[in-house]
């Protein structure tokens, strides 16, 4: 099956997951290779099987190789143990799961291929390039462009939402989300990739270290009784991804040349993964 046909399969199925973006109103009814409100605004599906909310050009420093060695590296298990925290952090049964920055996708599709494909997946970034790499994946999972501020999903149309290091839009996942549904949120904790911020940054620079507890307390403060998972393990790095491993992260963008040359010519064996997994329940009034 075409990839055109197939996400407009997937559209069909769930058209009324989507929402159009200028009056408002859900999508009631596929045309061809088109969603259409209820005022007739139409939304063509691309020859990739996603479809593109944004209305705007928008460029991210998540350029084409940037993406293509975050596949490499994710792909060879860097994040298989932040998946296996997400994947006790869900539900049992079957989920409508959104993948809030879904980047190019390999996380979410491994997320979705562990728990035996049973649930409906909706990943989405603002990235075009990120989201044409995920349709690349062989996955059910559908894939969207769209802008985390103003999500093209009506109330209510998720069970699960999920992030791997995204920002967040707390307002519009309590809209999309169902009452007593569920945000699991993964954040970068102090010794996530510390080698390489080491290697890259004198003991001297604020990129040295790190500390996201500003973003943990935010998440605290919309849901007091969320829990927090700390996961932490090293990961052995293939060598013939060593330099895909620098590149993939934004920590190579502010690094003087000489840093990362030396970097370059130093391959480390392996490097720390550790994150906080934060899950909550949205009550809604």
């Amino acid at each position: 099956m075409k990839k055109i046909d197939k996400g407009t399969a997937f559209a069909r199925a769930h058209v009324s997951m989507f929402r159009c973006l200028v009056d408002d109103l859900p999508y009631t009814q596929i045309d061809g290779h088109s969603l259409i409100c209820v005022n007739g605004h139409r939304l063509d599906m691309n020859k990739k099987g996603s479809l593109v909310f944004l209305t705007h050009t928008v460029n991210t420093e998540y350029d084409d190789n940037m993406l293509a060695a975050r596949r490499r590296v994710l792909s060879a298990g860097l994040f298989d143990g932040i998946v296996d925290a997400v994947e006790r952090a869900l539900p049992d049964e079957a989920q409508r799961i959104l993948d809030v920055g879904t980047g190019e996708g390999t996380p979410f599709v491994k997320l979705l291929d562990q728990r035996g494909g049973r649930d409906v997946g909706i990943g989405f970034d603002i990235s075009r390039e990120g989201v044409n790499l995920a349709t690349q994946l062989d996955s059910d999972a559908f894939f969207a462009v769209a802008d985390l501020a103003n999500l093209p999903f009506t109330a209510g149309s998720f069970d699960s939402v999920i992030e791997f290091f995204s920002p967040s839009a707390y307002g519009e996942f309590e809209r999309v989300i169902k009452d007593q549904g569920t945000i699991v949120k993964v954040v970068p904790s102090s010794g996530y990739l510390h080698e390489l911020r080491e290697i890259l940054y004198p003991v001297d620079s604020p990129n040295h270290t790190y500390n996201n507890d500003k973003v943990v307390e935010l998440f605290k403060q919309h849901y007091p009784e969320a829990t927090v998972e700390e996961v932490r393990y090293e990961w052995a790095i293939p060598a013939e991804l060593y330099k895909d491993l620098l590149h993939m992260t934004p920590l190579h963008w502010g690094a003087r040349p000489e840093a990362q040359a030396a970097a370059e010519a130093t391959p480390l064996p392996s490097v720390t993964v550790h994150v906080m997994v934060l899950k909550a329940q949205v009550t809604k009034e």
